[in-house]
């Protein structure tokens, strides 16, 4: 079960996400705290992220500068299309039960080139694996938009399927990489 008995429900942490992405709308730099004293604090006293991200490892999607958070607010698993397969799991389930976060977020995004690809017919080598993930989540469906929303929804059921921690909330997100907000799948 949880160590961290200071975490914060999945509410306040989603309270926070908004929060942190409203700063970040008009921010020139992440004012999220990487001091060397944090640094510190997290080594000696460990890390107690009140949210786990799962989201696509394209380098314009960055959490913890659209969430305005630092070191140690955010456990953040990065795979290309934000798809969930046995390491993400365990990542989520490791950050729920032994660090105590409530809420997972499930971060998509505009423009995402794996969802593009699988849109398109999928891809070669290893990255084929990735496209037929998303292609099996979004069928036939040709829009961006809502080839995202529809991969980002079956990574949310990956995790419900085989993750059951009490008090775990589990959310979608889209980010416009334009804009930078992000839309909650509240």
């Amino acid at each position: 079960m949880s160590h961290n008995a200071n975490a914060i429900s999945a509410e306040e942490a989603l309270q926070k996400l908004k929060q942190g992405n409203e700063t970040y709308l008009t921010a020139k730099a992440n004012p999220g705290n990487v001091s060397p004293e944090i640094r510190k604090d997290t080594c000696d006293n460990g890390q107690h992220p009140y949210a786990i991200v799962v989201t696509c490892s394209d380098s314009r999607v960055i959490p913890e500068s659209i969430f305005s958070a630092g070191i140690g607010e955010l456990f953040t698993i990065r795979v290309a299309g934000n798809v969930i397969h046995d390491f993400e799991l365990g990542s989520v389930e490791y950050a729920a039960d032994h660090l105590g976060s409530k809420l997972v977020v499930i971060l998509g995004h505009t423009n995402c080139g794996a969802v593009g690809a699988a849109i398109g017919g999928g891809a070669e080598g290893f990255i084929k694996s990735i496209t037929d993930e998303i292609k099996a989540a979004i069928g036939d469906e040709k829009d961006g938009y809502k080839a995202s929303c529809l991969n980002v929804n079956n990574s949310i059921k990956r995790i419900t399927d085989s993750i059951d921690i009490p008090g775990l909330k589990v959310i979608g997100a889209i980010y416009d990489i334009e804009k930078g907000s992000v839309e909650f799948m509240e």
